[in-house]
C-alpha cells in the first residue's frame, strides 16, 4: 500500500487504482473490560507513542462518575493510570469526576476536567457543568499534577483577577503548548449561556493555579440579545499553531428579532495580548475579554460541529448544509466571509457524501486532506486544488456496526484512531457493560502507511 502520511492527498489519490481500493485493515488496540473514551480530543502525545482517554460511564452517567485518566502505550500495549482522585463518590451526586483529556502539543502534559474535591462538596456542591476546573498531569505515571485554573465563586466582592466562577471544559492546548482554549459556563450569572475563553501560564495566576483565565466572547443575556449579538459560543478550536485565532460556533439572533442562526465566528487573540487587562467580573457583572481581541463573523447560514483550523492558520473547516439538505464539510479562509466580494474568501463545499458527514473533522498537517466520520466509516477527502478536489475515500467499511466515533489523527498523520463500542470481558470471561447496559468503548486504529 502507498504511504499516505508523508505526501499530499493528490499524490495518494493519483496512484492508479487506489481510489477504488478496499478498506484499510483495522486493528483493535484495547481489550480491557473498561471504557476508553477519547472524546474528540487531542489524544496523541507529541511523539505519537501514547494515547490518552478517560473511563467515564463505568460506575454512573457522564464525566462526573469518571474516576481515572489513563494512557495507552502504543509500543507495549500497556494501559497506565496517570491520575485518579484520592477520594471519590459516584451515583447521582458524584464528585469529583474526571475526564475529557488532551495532550499538549509540545510535551507529555495532559489537561483534563476535574470536578470539586470531596472535601469541597459541602461548600461547592457535587460535580456539575459550572463546577469544574482544568487539571494538568504528566503522562509518566508518577501522577504529578496541579490545578491550571482557579475557581472563585465569592459573591461579596469582585472575582479574583485571573479566576473564574464556574466551570472550564473541552480544554485544548495550542500546538506550541503556550495557550489553552476551553468552553466555559458561569455559576454566578446563569442567565448567560456557554462561552469560550483561554488561559496561559502567568505569574499573576490566582489561588495557586498555574494559568490566568479569561473569556474571549462576551455573550448577551439569554433571550435578550439584539440582532447579530452572540448568545452562546461553543464548538471551538484553535486556528494555527500559536493561538492567534480561536474559531467557534456562535448562536446569533437574526435580523427579524425572533429566530436564531448558528454561524461560524473567529476571535482574534494577538500574541502580544496582555491577558491581565480582562475583567473577571463579580456576582452582578459578567467577565469581559482582554483588550485587543476582536470577533469576526464568517458565515450567516448554519454552521456546526467542532470547527477545525489548519496548522498554518489559513483555513477553517466546519459542518454546513449542502443544497440537498445533507450535512457536509465546508472550508473557508480564516479571513473570509460568505459575503466577501472575492470568491476565494467565501465558503467552499468539500464533501458530497450522500449520507452526510457525522462528525470528527481533522486536518492532515499538509492542509491537503480532511478526515471525518461519515456513514459510520473513516473518510479522507482531498481539499487540494486540482482534479481530485472533493474526492472522498472510505478508509474503513461504510454502513456497518458497531459505530465508529471520536476520531483522532497522529501528529505525523500516519495513524488514525477512533472508538467503537465492543463486547468486552473480564479475566473470568464475564461480559462487562457500562452503567446503562451498553458496551465499553474500545480504541481501534488504521495505519496510513504500509
Amino acid at each position: 500500500m502507498t504511504r499516505l502520511g508523508a505526501g499530499s492527498f493528490a499524490n495518494w489519490a493519483g496512484t492508479p487504482g487506489l481510489l477504488e481500493a478496499g478498506p484499510l485493515e483495522e486493528r483493535q488496540l484495547t481489550h480491557s473490560a473498561k471504557n476508553h473514551d477519547m472524546d474528540n480530543n487531542d489524544n496523541f502525545s507529541p511523539d505519537g507513542r501514547l494515547l490518552c482517554y478517560d473511563t467515564r460511564e463505568m460506575l454512573g452517567a457522564g464525566i462526573g462518575n469518571g474516576t481515572t485518566i489513563e494512557v495507552l502505550d502504543l509500543e507495549t500495549g500497556e494501559e497506565i493510570v496517570v491520575y485518579t482522585p484520592e477520594h471519590f463518590v459516584t451515583g447521582e451526586r458524584p464528585a469529583p469526576g474526571v475526564g475529557a483529556c488532551s495532550f499538549a502539543g509540545d510535551s507529555n502534559r495532559i489537561v483534563f476536567i476535574h470536578g470539586p474535591l470531596l472535601a469541597e462538596v459541602p461548600e461547592r456542591g457535587p460535580y456539575a457543568i459550572p463546577n469544574r476546573n482544568g487539571m494538568e498531569v504528566l503522562a509518566d505515571g508518577a501522577r504529578a499534577f496541579h490545578w491550571m485554573d482557579h475557581r472563585d465563586a465569592a459573591t461579596d466582592r469582585d472575582t479574583l483577577p485571573g479566576a473564574h466562577r464556574g466551570g472550564t471544559h473541552r480544554h485544548e492546548y495550542t500546538v506550541d503548548g503556550k495557550r489553552v482554549g476551553f468552553t466555559y459556563n458561569d455559576f454566578l450569572l446563569t442567565q448567560y449561556d456557554r462561552t469560550v475563553g483561554y488561559m496561559e501560564a502567568h505569574a499573576k495566576a490566582p489561588g495557586g493555579a498555574s494559568h490566568y483565565f479569561v473569556i474571549l466572547v462576551p455573550v448577551a443575556l439569554i433571550g435578550a440579545s439584539k440582532p447579530g449579538e452572540i448568545e452562546k459560543a461553543a464548538g471551538d478550536s484553535w486556528v494555527g499553531r500559536h493561538g492567534a485565532m480561536r474559531a467557534f460556533i456562535g448562536k446569533v439572533r437574526n435580523d427579524d428579532g425572533e429566530t436564531y442562526e448558528e454561524s461560524l465566528f473567529v476571535v482574534d487573540v494577538p500574541l502580544d495580548t496582555d491577558i491581565t487587562t480582562a475583567d473577571s467580573g463579580s456576582a452582578t457583572r459578567f467577565p469581559t475579554p482582554p483588550k485587543g481581541t476582536a470577533i469576526r463573523r464568517l458565515t450567516h447560514t448554519w454552521a456546526g460541529g467542532i470547527v477545525r483550523g489548519t496548522l498554518e492558520g489559513d483555513r477553517i473547516a466546519y459542518l454546513g448544509h449542502a443544497e440537498d439538505g445533507s450535512t457536509q464539510i465546508f472550508v473557508i479562509a480564516s479571513d473570509g466571509s460568505d459575503r466577501a466580494e472575492d470568491p476565494a474568501k467565501r465558503p467552499r463545499q468539500v464533501t458530497s457524501i450522500p449520507q452526510g458527514v457525522d462528525n470528527s473533522i481533522r486536518w492532515h498537517p499538509s492542509g491537503n486532506t480532511i478526515f471525518c466520520v461519515a456513514d459510520n466509516a473513516i473518510v479522507a477527502t482531498c481539499v487540494e486544488d486540482g482534479p481530485n478536489f472533493g474526492k472522498s475515500v472510505f478508509l474503513t467499511p461504510r454502513g456497518d456496526a458497531p459505530a465508529r466515533l471520536k476520531m483522532a489523527l497522529s501528529p505525523d498523520a500516519t495513524r488514525i484512531v477512533y472508538n467503537r463500542p465492543i463486547p468486552s470481558y473480564d479475566a473470568e470471561g464475564s461480559r462487562v457493560i457500562l452503567h446503562d447496559g451498553t458496551d465499553p468503548l474500545q480504541i481501534y486504529m488504521v495505519s496510513l502507511e504500509g
